[in-house]
This record gives C-alpha cells, sequence and structure tokens, in this order.
C-alpha cells in the first residue's frame, strides 16, 4: 500500500460520518477525502469533520488540532566585539601563534594541509579563549553594543516612556559611533 511505503496511517474523524454530500436527488453521500498523518503519532491521531462548514462546496472540510508548546530556546554563540580588549588579545595570540609555527618543511601537499590544519587549530583555541558568548539575534547589527542591551533591558522591564527615549537614544549613539569610526578607517585607508 503507498500510504505504509510513506510510513503514514489513515487517521480516524471524533464525528464519523460522509465528507462529500452529492447534488444528485438520489444519490447517496460518500467518504471520499481521507487524511494520512505520519505512523505512531499519539498526539495526531484523530480529525474532525466540520460539515456545518461545508457552505456551497460539495466536500466538507477536515480539522486536526496539533499541539504546539510553548518552548524557550536558548542559542548564543561565541563573539569578539570589534575594538575590543578581547580583540587586541586575540590578534596578539593569534600573531604570536604565527611567529612559532615551522613552516621551514612544507615539501608536499600532505605537509601543507597538515600546517594549515594546525594553524585553524591554534585560532581556533584562541578564539575560544578571547570570545565571550552572546545571545544570537535575527536582529544583530554591528553596531549593537552593550549599553543598548542595556537600555532595551531596562525599557522592557519597566515600559516607561522615559526609558523608551534613553533606548532610542543610546542606539543613536551608538550608531553614530559605529559609523563615525567606520568612516575614520576608510579615510585612513585612502
Amino acid at each position: 500500500m503507498i500510504a505504509d511505503s510513506f510510513d503514514l496511517t489513515l487517521l480516524f474523524s471524533t464525528n464519523p460520518g460522509p465528507t462529500r454530500f452529492s447534488d444528485t436527488a438520489g444519490e447517496s453521500n460518500l467518504v471520499i477525502d481521507l487524511m494520512f498523518l505520519r505512523s505512531g503519532s499519539i498526539e495526531l491521531d484523530r480529525h474532525t469533520i466540520l460539515s456545518e462548514s461545508r457552505l456551497s462546496s460539495d466536500h466538507v472540510p477536515l480539522s486536526i488540532d496539533i499541539p504546539i508548546y510553548d518552548e524557550v530556546i536558548q542559542s548564543s554563540k561565541l563573539v569578539i566585539t570589534p575594538g575590543s580588549d578581547q580583540e587586541k588579545e586575540f590578534i596578539k595570540d593569534v600573531m604570536s601563534s604565527l611567529v612559532s609555527l615551522d613552516t621551514s618543511n612544507i615539501e608536499s601537499i600532505e605537509s601543507l594541509n597538515q600546517i594549515v590544519n594546525q594553524l585553524g587549530s591554534i585560532i581556533e583555541q584562541i578564539w575560544s579563549k578571547n570570545a565571550k558568548r552572546s545571545r544570537i539575534s535575527k536582529y544583530f547589527k554591528q553596531w549593537w553594543s552593550d549599553l543598548c542591551s542595556l537600555a532595551l533591558n531596562n525599557y522592557r522591564s519597566s515600559r516607561s516612556r522615559d526609558n523608551w527615549k534613553v533606548f532610542k537614544s543610546t542606539v543613536k549613539e551608538a550608531k553614530r559611533s559605529f559609523f563615525d569610526s567606520k568612516i575614520q578607517e576608510i579615510t585612513n585607508k585612502s
């Protein structure tokens, strides 16, 4: 059977009845609309036939309740804030590790791969040592700072108009400062 090959099971209705109503006099109503779901699902093992929602259609809708549970997923990543003391320490550690890396015996692709892998491991260890855990946000912006987070948390806890104004002003200052430094960086490179 096709349903079995896809690991599907025929669901039974909580209120058995026809799913297609005939418009022709004398023809009987039929059960031709069926619902299949994954086999072994305890929560999704029944559906409801909504006969009163048929309106002008000759078929009735089938409905199933899908339980959705509240779940908080804490997600974070290791980050080093540009311009921070951690970034300076990271760069210093990487530079000193590069100096001590022995590259004198690169005679084949295998030895090159070994050096590259060794360098990758060193950088990964130095990153883990200097980075700090930060919450991942789909709204992450490079200009976002700890002060922005603090101001936002203050507003969220109080919901006061004054704290909202402080948050907006903090964001404005963080953006201004960030973009001023980027402009300065570009100017210095030219």
